[in-house]
């Protein structure tokens, strides 16, 4: 094959036509090789600045900057096929907590599984939530098999996350394009794990059956219940009783002058 090249190549040249032209007509002779296109690398998601600026999640990233546990989450996001959901307390969420030191006697291990508790290794949108909470709603999250949540969705599209403890609902979605989901949260999330089951609620008392359009006088007003006037139901009450007594004693008193 190279010599039959050579051979055109010398007979262009003898005649005299410029090695350019010879290029230009012995170029389609040879095939270009056509290298697939690469593929594009997911998006880079800086988490520590995104929850930052994204809203009042100063105390969450305080504590998984202090548990090295944002390395670990950005990891995830940005190294495997999975991607991440994080359910991000809010600052006034750990406020409500009701002891002051529920987090303060946590030991080193206790305080990085429950941060890994709010977090699944796993991208999941808002309408994956829907399937999730019918197929599979006890989800293992990043802190092990032993840390799960129950997530479910409500007549009215409303999804929560049950961690035993607490039951808050997604408040809103932060930022969600695959491979992160941020969704806020009011409630820390509290691992039976760690905190052991927590007392059963006493439950709510019964409304009393009353039929339709009649009061139910077994049923008191509260004390602080007010009419149009701005006045308690229970002011209101005793107001009456006293201008009872008055008209009861002003009666027995005339009837008494009558008498003698």
């Amino acid at each position: 094959m190279g010599h039959v090249l050579f051979f055109i190549f010398y007979i262009f040249t003898m005649m005299g036509v410029s090695p350019s032209i010879s290029q230009t007509i012995l170029s389609p002779m040879i095939s270009p090789v056509s290298s697939p296109a690469p593929t594009p690398s997911p998006p880079y998601v800086d988490l520590s600045n995104l929850l930052t600026v994204a809203g009042p999640f100063h105390t969450f990233l305080r504590y998984l900057n202090r548990e090295k546990l944002t390395e670990t989450f950005q990891a995830q996001a940005n190294n495997t096929d999975d991607g991440i959901t994080i359910f991000v307390p809010t600052d006034e969420a750990f406020s409500k907590l009701k002891t002051p030191t529920v987090l303060s006697n946590l030991t080193k291990n206790q305080m990085r599984s429950l941060l890994l508790y709010h977090a699944i290794p796993q991208y999941y949108s808002l309408s994956e939530f829907t399937s999730l909470s019918l197929d599979s709603p006890i989800t293992t999250t990043f802190a092990g098999a032993a840390y799960q949540l129950n997530i479910t969705e409500n007549s009215g599209g409303v999804i929560r996350i049950d961690s035993g403890w607490s039951n808050p609902k997604i408040s809103s979605s932060v930022f969600s394009t695959k491979p992160v989901a941020l969704y806020e949260i009011h409630r820390v999330l509290l691992p039976i794990k760690i905190f052991g089951t927590p007392p059963p609620q006493p439950p709510s008392p019964a409304p009393s059956p009353e039929m339709p359009g009649i009061p139910n006088d077994d049923v008191a007003d509260s004390p602080d219940s007010k009419g149009d006037d701005g006045v308690s139901t229970h002011q209101r009450n005793i107001g009456v009783k006293k201008y009872c007594n008055s008209i009861v004693v002003y009666c027995s008193g005339l009837l008494l002058f009558l008498l003698l």
